[in-house]
């Protein structure tokens, strides 16, 4: 493994073979640790390609605090959905203010769930639902971030001083939280170091399986710890319970002599690891946070005041506390380090991806592939079971659009997974598929990957016009409105799915 992986630092043809084997995680593991820091920032952006891995770079925002009124509470929540950034539902802060007044913590979840379309990602969340700490926690100002490394459990015992009463006396809305949910996290470090960093893997092992019961994305966080053998024991359990995103939480957690280094090491580790291809970080110094986007590094968990991850992400030492404002910097660091892109993800590209989603239909997306790859990624999965999937109208469904193309010869102007789909559907019907794209490394994968899978002969056409020219019938497979505009400036009678 060691000498393919060091092959595809530099060799597109070795990471493309990565991609479609079955991998051991000791043995990723092993490799990648070999590689040096400027190789191994390398591979992990190999993998942060179409169709090999996600290729976007999103916030996540925690809007919560156990100390927040209701309204500030919403508030923070229509900001985060007028932004486009999915909201990070922390359950035991949600229920700490539903309790202040006179509510269950599940109808406070409803209120959020009414009042914005992006998907809702839930945490702390155990087997009793909704997890609940006492004061001395859910206000904790972050000593083990604040004091800097290294620590294998929280300093002040968190976790084990649950609720539980509080816990049992709204078990009943257990399955609703996850069904308003869009995903789901659990924790596994309890496997990792011991159990005093979170709950024990049988309460992560339940809420896997409740989150599997309703089609929710299911994240799953461990930390980098020693650097090798808490990793690999992170990776498998994290695997073990179906996990589709791998959450990798650094900070304090980060016992390495150089935490940058084991930080991007174990990111580009997930990037070649996680089953639905998309790698997170829910805490991560300001050093770390900029080498984990170099090294292939999709979402940042960040939050605002109070919450504890607008703390965790993107300070350092001395200044990770409660009561940062972490968003803003994020954002920032972001565009630090990936300038005049239009980081982070934002509410249009949200809802032209989510558009491509309904499109294809959520039995087409993730984890079902077409030829040797998964249809999207975690992402679409989630997407499914947003506000946002449901409230959009589309244009044409797929079914209109096969019955509308006409001809023996389609062009579909636009190779990536949306396009995927319609070449699948209209496969019956045609004896070509043109598909055009200018980027040539996603008009490879897709033709490669199509024509291995499908019956009718797969034609690449770099040139829009070109491929326009050579076929019955022209498609603008992009639910992107700059992509699709762009098309039509050159295929004017392209047919267009928005």
């Amino acid at each position: 493994m060691y000498d393919l992986i060091k092959k595809a630092v530099y060799d597109d043809e070795a990471a493309i073979e990565i991609s479609k084997m079955n991998k051991d995680v000791t043995s990723v593991v092993d490799a990648i640790s070999e590689l040096s820091f400027e190789e191994t920032m390398k591979l992990g952006m190999q993998f942060k390609r179409f169709p090999l891995g996600c290729d976007l770079t999103e916030v996540v925002v925690g809007t919560c605090a156990s100390d927040l009124e209701l309204m500030d509470l919403l508030g923070n929540c229509r900001l985060a959905d007028m932004f486009g950034a999915p909201i990070h539902i922390c359950a035991y802060a949600f229920s700490d203010i539903a309790e202040k007044f006179g509510m269950r913590g599940v109808e406070v979840m409803r209120k959020v769930h009414e009042i914005v379309d992006v998907p809702l990602d839930l945490d702390h969340f155990g087997e009793n639902g909704a997890m609940r700490l006492p004061k001395n926690i859910s206000g904790c100002g972050g000593e083990c971030y604040n004091k800097g490394p290294a620590f294998t459990e929280c300093p002040r015992g968190r976790i084990h001083e649950r609720l539980i009463d509080k816990e049992l006396a709204e078990k009943d809305d257990k399955e609703e939280w996850v069904k308003l949910s869009s995903s789901v996290a659990v924790n596994v470090t309890c496997e990792q170091t011991g159990d005093g960093h979170a709950a024990p893997l049988r309460e992560a092992e339940d809420i896997a399986n409740l989150a599997k019961k309703y089609g929710r994305g299911l994240e799953s966080i461990m930390f980098v710890g020693d650097g090798y053998d808490e990793v690999i024991t992170g990776f498998e359990k994290s695997i073990e319970i179906g996990a589709d995103v791998i959450v990798v939480e650094g900070g304090p957690f980060n016992r390495c002599e150089n935490t940058s280094e084991a930080f991007a090491k174990t990111i580009a580790a997930a990037r070649i690891l996680s089953p639905g291809k998309v790698v997170a970080t829910n805490g991560a110094y300001e050093h770390e946070v900029r080498v984990g986007l170099r090294s292939g590094l999709n979402m940042v968990i960040t939050g605002f005041q109070k919450n504890h991850h607008g703390y965790m992400c993107g300070f350092e030492p001395g200044t990770a506390k409660r009561g940062k404002f972490g968003l803003p910097r994020i954002i920032q660091i972001i565009n630090e380090e990936f300038p005049n892109r239009g980081l982070p993800v934002q509410r249009p590209d949200l809802l032209s991806l989510t558009t491509a989603v309904k499109i294809a239909g959520p039995d087409y997306v993730y984890p079902r592939k077409i030829g040797e790859y998964h249809v999207g990624d975690a992402h679409w999965a989630t997407l499914v079971n947003s506000r946002m999937y449901q409230n959009i109208e589309l244009k044409h469904t797929l079914k209109d659009i096969v019955e509308l193309a006409e001809g023996n010869t389609i062009a579909l102007h636009g190779g990536r997974f949306i396009s995927w789909v319609i070449a699948n559907e209209l496969d019956s019907f045609v004896d070509e598929i043109v598909i055009s794209d200018i980027d040539d490394w996603v008009l490879k994968n897709t033709v490669d990957n199509l024509q291995n899978e499908l019956n009718a002969t797969i034609i690449a056409e770099k040139d829009d016009k070109a491929a326009a020219d050579s076929a019955d019938f022209s498609i603008a497979s992009s639910t992107m409105i700059p992509v699709r505009d762009s098309i039509l400036k050159k295929v004017p009678d392209a047919l267009t799915i928005v």
